[in-house]
């Protein structure tokens, strides 16, 4: 099965798929969609969904996992930005009849590093580890989407039929 990780942002919104194929985990594509402050938000979020469904459409993944939403109080601004981008990537998902999936940071954290206090640089490690690819220089927002994506692997019965965790 493929799953499509979506980091969501207003301005850089992260994507990574991944496949289980012959006991390990693929990487099927990673990127990014970008918007502009520039661009009025009606734009910059109709990007953002024309993006996330292009990827569903050409990939059909089996689900798509996001990170659930935080903010700290001091910065409410960034968790209302990022609601635009969450919005419309689950209106994508919706229409698609993509299954979503919920998990907060420091559950992705442990699955995939097993410390959900992990920081970047240790959970681009792991997603570099796990599938065997150089992250060096890849946006955070790509490898916060591949580590979401990992961790629904490794939290579901997906896991256990794609890969024999023994790191």
């Amino acid at each position: 099965m493929r799953i499509l990780g979506i980091d969501p942002g207003l301005d850089t919104t992260g994507y990574g798929i991944i496949e289980g194929v012959e006991g390990s985990l693929k990487l099927v594509e990673a990127g990014v969609i970008e918007t502009t402050s520039k661009e009025p938000i009606q734009e910059r979020v109709k990007k953002i969904y024309r993006g996330v469904s292009g990827l569903i459409g050409r990939f059909k993944p089996g689900a798509l996992v996001l990170e659930r939403i935080y903010s700290h109080y001091k910065h409410p601004t960034t968790a209302i930005l990022m609601g635009h981008s969450r919005g419309v990537v689950c209106l994508a998902c919706g229409e698609k009849n993509i299954p979503l999936i919920h998990y907060p940071p420091a559950r992705i954290k442990k699955a995939v590093t097993g410390n959900g206090n992990a920081s970047k640089e240790q959970v681009q490690r792991m997603v570099q580890s796990i599938l065997k690819i150089d992250a060096r220089g890849v946006p955070d927002d790509v490898t916060d989407a591949l580590a979401a994506a990992l961790a629904h692997v490794f939290m579901t019965s997906h896991g256990s039929l794609v890969l024999n965790r023994s790191m």
